[in-house]
């Protein structure tokens, strides 16, 4: 299947595994080809070492795939199905995306994707789903409070926008949405009422009413617009799992609706700009509506970024926190040591009001709790093997009063239990765990205190980075609150966390800007907000770079008194190799002056200019009232003299007192963006066959999974290998024989010059 599902952007969200048909987020794999269990003996390797190749096998199994036309869909459409074996037309689209979805068999792929007429076929991939405080915080309104107005004086409160909130549905009889809600459909049933899934139609969702919420809500809660027009579209199904074909359908029915904005909390883990809803999004902003779309939670590490996230025209946005008491551990052998913490989803809020013993646990595994008695103490374990939700369990049963996860590799990560645990559980970072750890062995008896200090601004850690591979374009576009923030469910109010909660606060503050400026084009309202945010910097007062924070934090009442415009809000100059001789490269900015007197704009690029690199400017540029200007800025290079990375800064346009900042980036060599990501992992109905789906933003020279004893963490053999793979998505039915039924340890490993790249994952093998 079309197979990186589009997901609920929740922090670090549990990905279940999805049957035939159905939508997942991540992409675990699990094929074979004749496997057998090698005995244990000292020539075996052992993870991650692994033994030469094996050879791969074709597959008749059909699947799903999106086909790009280049000219008239409907009629290549019947070509393929009278040309080649075996395909079958599912949906045709025409308002925004130029093509068609087909079940083909695998080994016929390339025979489609050989067709004259066909621009591109992309696997079906799966998404999911990824307040009141936070809202005067940006600058939006707040009750009776609102001092945002129209040009006409009135109100603004996002009246009369039609803002569509493409999800899980939403819950219109909420009494903080109903006034709100106008109406939309239902695309996973194919009917008119896009109500959120209730437990008797599967896992019940909640996604989408939480959006809405910040968007619009207008009872005990406020939304950012608490009078915009909410439709919702329901994209997303059962768990909050939809396709490729769901959500491309949910766009383009929203645009034929008449919508003037689109948000999605959705997404997948494919870094590519090509991917068929990224397209589709780039189309609906050319059709004059505002999309707005979350960034991802996979942060910290750069290139997390996932479609839509990765639509050049859409405003992603990555998150950021609000006022917040933020947590800190300190031991009593080292008070001057402060520990941050990061909170996990679903389980209990950690509010520890005094010290309490602590104690190593290893793993957290039942057996690592042998002769250990952790009753009324915080217990420590390491992340990995067993999930976040087993170790809270575990840690519950055993009497302990709270359970910090550190990590298994460099950096912080946000995590998120599969089910409430009536328990505080916190993670820290890999250094910190290890050096708690350590603490612990030379002192028995020590003591973990909490001291809370109020904090804002901070970029939260899973909020996903960019930039987006292949273009090198700069992502997110912005930030906005999304951690801790409340807003409604069915049947009540939830705190959750996720650039799912963020990019509704920027859709709300669209409807604001379209209240004021109803004749205002996509690139102007996406102008205005990233032109007028509020960088940010981390702890230690550096500022962050445009791929983690884009140009910073919303302001929206900054946005709606701008009297200046300058787009794109931030550039990319591309990549190039230390061997080019001389470039030169061009961006065209144009600047639009709102105010009612003729300005002097200058614009400024960076004065602390490294060796090797040319600035090219127009020294000043006069524009008139209401009108705008096109400037030319270049960057004349000597590439050979830059060491391979990425650089980044700001150009600056002035207009006396009045600065907008112009975040640029550019690459020197080969940038060092992961060479594999998304892998998925499904059995299907043909006896010991399994599918596996994995995406290659850059192709792959060599790509394979290798298979692993859990416990023994000894070879066992590999399950695929292939070589030569383009960019994109790539997928094969395998089958696994002589394997006992059980959880593997995969290793998932894919090679492009000469860099490695490779993905941990648990599988499972077996009815």
């Amino acid at each position: 299947m079309n197979s990186l599902a589009s997901s609920l952007f929740y922090s670090n969200f549990t990905r279940p595994s999805r049957v035939f048909g159905y939508v997942i987020f991540c992409f675990l794999v699990l094929c074979g080809l004749g496997v057998k269990v090698q005995a244990e003996d000292d020539s075996v390797p052992v993870f991650p070492e692994r033994p030469e190749i094996l050879s791969t096998t074709s597959s008749e199994q059909p699947s799903i795939y999106i086909v790009e036309a280049e000219t008239d869909a409907e009629l290549l459409a019947k070509k393929l199905e009278n040309q080649v074996e075996g395909v079958t037309l599912r949906k045709l689209f025409s308002t925004l995306y130029n093509g068609f979805s087909i079940e083909v068999p695998i080994n016929k792929v390339d025979e489609v994707r050989d067709m004259p007429g066909v621009v591109s076929v992309d696997e079906l991939a799966f998404y999911e789903p990824y307040v009141d405080e936070s809202i005067p915080f940006i600058g939006g309104t707040s009750g009776e409070t609102n001092s945002l107005f129209t040009r006409e004086d009135d109100t603004l409160t996002g009246k009369g926008v039609q803002v569509a909130v493409i999800d899980t549905g939403v819950d219109y009889n909420h009494p903080d949405l109903k006034h709100s809600f106008q109406g939309g459909f239902d695309i996973v049933d194919q009917d008119d009422d896009p109500m959120e899934t209730v437990k008797t139609q599967g896992m019940p969702t909640l996604h989408g009413t939480h959006v809405a919420g910040i968007i619009s809500a207008n009872g005990k809660l406020k939304g950012v617009a608490p009078e915009a027009d909410i439709f919702a579209y329901r994209a997303l199904g059962p768990s909050g799992m939809g396709t490729t074909e769901q959500v491309i359908e949910a766009i383009e029915k929203a645009v034929v609706d008449g919508a003037e904005v689109i948000n999605l909390s959705l997404g997948n883990t494919v870094n590519g700009p090509d991917w068929p809803t990224s397209k589709a999004l780039d189309k609906a902003v050319d059709k004059g509506v505002v999309a707005v779309t979350s960034n991802g939670n996979s942060g910290p590490s750069l290139w997390t970024v996932g479609s839509p996230g990765t639509s050049a025209k859409a405003i992603s946005v990555g998150a950021s926190t609000p006022p917040l008491s933020i947590p800190y551990l300190i031991t009593d052998t080292n008070r001057h040591h402060e520990t941050p913490v990061q909170q996990m989803q679903k389980a209990s809020l950690w509010d520890m009001k005094r010290a309490y013993p602590i104690v190593d646990v290893g793993l957290g595994r039942e057996e690592d709790y042998d002769e250990l008695d952790v009753n009324n103490h915080i217990v420590l374990a390491k992340r990995g093997l067993i999930s976040f939700t087993m170790k809270a369990k575990i840690a519950k049963e055993k009497g302990a009063k709270a359970l910090i996860v550190y990590n298994h590799l460099p950096g912080e990560f946000a995590g998120r239990l599969e089910e409430p645990v009536d328990l505080p559980v916190v993670s820290i970072e890999k250094q910190e765990g290890e050096r708690l750890a350590k603490q612990l062995e030379t002192n028995d008896n020590e003591y973990i205190r909490t001291i809370y200090r109020k904090e804002e601004d901070q970029i939260a850690p899973f909020s996903s980075r960019g930039p987006v591979t292949h273009t090198w374009d700069v992502k997110p576009d912005i930030v906005a609150p999304g951690v801790h923030i409340d807003s409604t469910v069915p049947s009540g109010y939830l705190d959750l966390n996720g650039t799912s909660m963020a990019a509704p606060h920027v859709a709300g503050a669209v409807a604001l800007i379209k209240q004021k400026y109803p004749e205002w084009t996509p690139d102007q309202v996406k102008a205005a907000l990233m032109n007028t945010a509020k960088p940010l910097k981390d702890k230690k007062g550096k500022s962050h770079p445009p791929h983690v924070q884009g140009t910073g934090r919303i302001q929206i009442d900054e946005a709606l008194s701008t009297e200046t415009l300058v787009y794109p809000g931030q550039v990319s100059f591309g990549q190039w190799l230390r061997t080019d001789s001389r470039l030169e490269k061009h961006v065209t900015l144009t600047i639009e002056n709102l105010s009612d007197k003729r300005k002097k704009y200058t614009v400024e690029p960076p004065f602390e200019a490294p060796d090797g690199i040319q600035w090219k400017v127009p020294f000043s540029t006069y524009v008139e009232p209401g009108e705008k200007k096109d400037v030319t800025v270049s960057i004349d290079v000597f590439p050979a003299v830059f060491e391979e990375g990425v650089y980044n800064g700001e150009i600056i346009v002035k207009e006396g007192t009045e600065e907008i900042r112009v975040p640029y980036i550019f690459f020197v060599e080969e940038p060092e963006y992961p060479r594999l990501m998304s892998f998925m992992f499904e059995r299907v109905t043909a006896p010991d066959t399994y599918h596996y789906e994995v995406y290659l933003p850059g192709g792959a020279d060599e790509m394979g999974i290798a298979l692993y004893d859990p416990d023994t963490f000894r070879f066992i053999s590999y399950l695929d290998m292939e070589n030569d793979l383009h960019r994109g998505m790539f997928e094969k039915n395998i089958e696994v024989e002589g394997v006992p039924g059980g959880i593997y340890k995969a290793l998932i490993f894919a090679s492009k010059g000469n860099r490695e790249d490779t993905i941990e994952q648990m599988i499972y093998l077996g009815d």
